[in-house]
C-alpha cells in the first residue's frame, strides 16, 4: 500500500507532519497513513490557542468509528491557531491531510531538524503496513 508522504514536511515517530510556514509558524497535522489506519474521522478535539505544549505532549484528539488517538506536538511551542473548520467537517483530515486538514500551528523557536524525513518516515509507515492489521498498533497512537 502506497501512502502520500510529501517530501518538503517533516514528521514525528507518532505520525505527525510538521511543515514551516514564510511567517515562521509550524503547521502541523496527521499524516495520509494514520487517517488511513483510522478511518472515518468523527470528532477533532482541538487544543487551546495559547497552550504551551512540549515536544511528544499530547495536545489534540482524533476520534474516528474505530479509534480515538491522541495528536502529539512534534515540538516545543505555543498554540497560536487551530483549524475551526475541523470543528464542523472531521473529514477534511480525511481529504486532505496535507491542506485543509491541518490541525493547528505553533509558534516555535525549534528548528524541525530532529524530526525524521519524508524517506525515514516511509519506512515507519511501510513496517506498520506489514503487520496490516488494519489498525494502529503504536500504542502511542490508540
Amino acid at each position: 500500500m502506497s501512502h502520500i508522504i510529501p517530501a518538503d514536511l517533516r514528521y514525528a515517530e507518532t505520525h505527525e507532519w510538521a511543515r514551516t510556514q514564510d511567517d515562521g509558524l509550524v503547521t502541523v497535522g496527521i499524516t495520509d497513513h494514520a487517517q488511513h489506519l483510522l478511518g472515518d474521522l468523527v470528532f477533532v478535539e482541538l487544543p487551546e490557542i495559547g497552550r504551551v505544549v512540549s515536544v511528544a505532549e499530547g495536545c489534540a484528539v482524533v476520534e474516528s468509528v474505530k479509534a480515538a488517538s491522541d495528536v502529539y506536538s512534534p515540538l516545543d511551542g505555543v498554540i497560536v491557531e487551530v483549524n475551526e473548520l475541523l470543528a464542523d467537517n472531521p473529514e477534511l483530515i480525511n481529504q486532505d491531510p496535507y491542506g485543509e486538514g491541518w490541525i493547528f500551528r505553533l509558534k516555535t523557536v525549534s528548528t524541525l531538524d530532529a524530526l525524521m524525513d519524508a524517506t525515514a518516515y516511509e519506512a515507519i509507515a511501510a513496517a506498520d503496513d506489514d503487520e496490516d492489521n488494519g489498525s494502529l498498533t503504536d500504542p502511542r497512537l490508540v
